[in-house]
């Protein structure tokens, strides 16, 4: 019997009440500081310091009763967790439907060397699925990763450093990849969040050393274009530095491995490092993401379509799914093989084209989404806001641009069925293109809306118990999506099919 596995209720690392103090205090320094700069008065730099340690020593002490009344122990059957003061809650979960191990490490857990984990069986009903251990030592969550996913505790030894086992390298980072991130613009958003919140934090700092006083004086003595202009190229290169910043905290280390023959396991973090390990039987296929600045780029990302994975909470963290950072995309091709176990990448088959109906439906959506911005355009122009040549040429733009788009996304639409996999691409600001494995596919969801049904065209879903449950094809002519459904699982449709 494992030294691990020994059926003994154990607590959890104490020295974790002493990172969540680390944690509540951490902001107090700068603050204080910046209370200094500002020449608040010593009294409330006093209050200020003595209420953020009075709310650290409380936390610290909330946890600490949390953490006495919180017990683990793993028998050679099952996984439980028994927690609570006064409301006792026991959970547990069989060890022989454990299918996933995470481990996430703050700076303040690296500090004290320990680590949160989490445990999952690979459901989809929620936290009924997966126990969380809020902070173990690193020494001894590795050796629980060891044992449960691979009945082996022993790779790890008494030093705490792991012993060489059976792992080969799918993908590690280039540092070059980071520039890629630099075209994200959810990256770039979370940045002007983070920068408009500062600004509201300190407004009165802000104030009081005349910031304010003279971005308005430049305002004034300068013109509102060139005001707009350097305002713009300023927020762009903040956005494109903030995501290059965030990129290198997320995904610095970065390394994708298939770990004893049957396990994918994805490391990564800077400041806060996190392990995730998913067993390939929960893997259903992938699916590569590449937004439109990314790919006029020529990069893209992987992601993994698998079981067990939570769509609320993937849409919270995206990148709990993803096996590939922004990269070129041929590392993103032949990583996409190397997962698959593929010899060539299935994403680069040559798919099918769909009816030109499909192209006249994306043509009629663009000139509807282009008609406001082209009444804004000729009601500008006859209350003499702006010249009428700048209205057509701005109109003119307008509508080129829309058409550029539903022509874009005509072009990236196509479908093909392979002996082992169903292969969907579609869309032009986000293309994404998912190869799903035909075995993971449970039924067929069939869609067709009025405007469908006048052009002979159908939406064909196909619905698996892996990623975001239904993957479309879209805008297929009626009979070849029959078909598809037919062809990919042979006798599921015949009872519903009308014979003429």
């Amino acid at each position: 019997m494992s030294t691990v596995i020994d059926g003994q209720w154990r607590r959890q690392d104490p020295k974790t009440i002493a990172a969540i103090a680390g944690l509540v205090l951490a902001p107090m320094v700068p603050a204080v500081a910046v209370m200094a700069i500002s020449g608040a008065p010593t009294s409330a730099i006093l209050i200020t310091a003595g209420l953020w340690l009075a709310a650290g020593l409380l936390f610290a002490g909330l946890y600490a009763l949390e953490w006495w009344f919180a017990w683990y122990r793993i028998t050679p059957e099952h996984f439980e967790l028994r927690k609570g003061a006064v409301t006792r809650n026991h959970r547990s979960i069989p060890r022989d439907r454990i299918r996933s191990f995470d481990l996430t490490a703050s700076l303040s857990h690296r500090v004290f060397g320990v680590t949160t984990v989490k445990v999952g069986t690979g459901g989809q009903s929620g936290d009924s699925s997966e126990l969380k251990l809020d902070a173990i030592s690193r020494q001894h969550a590795e050796s629980l990763r060891q044992e449960l996913l691979f009945g082996d505790s022993s790779t790890v030894v008494d030093s705490g450093v792991p012993a060489p086992e059976t792992s080969s390298t799918l993908a590690r980072l280039n540092p070059a990849w980071l520039a890629y991130s630099s075209l994200s613009v959810g990256l770039a958003l979370i940045v002007w969040g983070a920068i408009g919140s500062a600004i509201g934090s300190f407004s009165e700092l802000l104030k009081a050393t005349g910031v304010f006083n003279a971005i308005g004086a430049a305002v004034v003595a300068t013109s509102l274009w060139l005001v707009v202009a350097v305002g713009a190229a300023l927020a762009l290169a903040v956005g494109v530095l903030g995501s290059f910043v965030l990129s290198l905290e997320m995904w610095w280390g970065f390394r994708l491995s298939r770990d004893r023959g049957d396990t994918l396991q994805v490391k990564r973090g800077l400041l806060t490092t996190r392990s995730v390990s998913l067993e390939e039987r929960r893997l259903r296929g992938i699916e590569l993401v590449e937004p439109l600045l990314l790919r006029w780029a020529g990069g893209a990302r992987l992601h993994a379509v698998a079981t067990g994975l939570n769509q609320k909470k993937e849409e919270n963290q995206p990148d709990n799914k993803t096996l590939l950072p922004p990269a070129p995309r041929s590392v993103a091709y032949r990583t996409s093989a190397a997962v698959l176990r593929e010899p060539q990448p299935p994403s680069q088959v040559p798919l099918r084209h769909h009816p030109r109906a499909a192209l006249r439906r994306r043509i009629n959506w663009a000139l509807m989404a282009a008609a406001p911005f082209l009444i804004a355009a000729v009601v500008a122009a006859m209350y003499g806001w702006i010249p009428v040549p700048l209205a057509i040429a701005a109109g003119a733009a307008v509508v080129l641009v829309f058409l550029g788009f539903a022509v874009d996304a005509y072009r990236n639409l196509g479908h093909q069925l392979t002996d082992r996999y169903l292969i969907s691409r579609n869309g032009s600001g986000i293309r994404r293109t998912v190869v799903l494995e035909r075995d993971g596919v449970i039924g067929w969801k069939m869609s067709r809306t009025v405007f469908q049904r006048r052009s002979g065209l159908m939406t064909v879903g196909a619905t698996t118990a892996a990623g975001n449950s239904i993957y479309e094809v879209h805008d297929v002519a009626e009979a070849e999506g029959l078909a598809l459904a037919n062809e990919a699982l042979p006798g599921l449709l015949e009872p519903f099919v009308e014979r003429r």
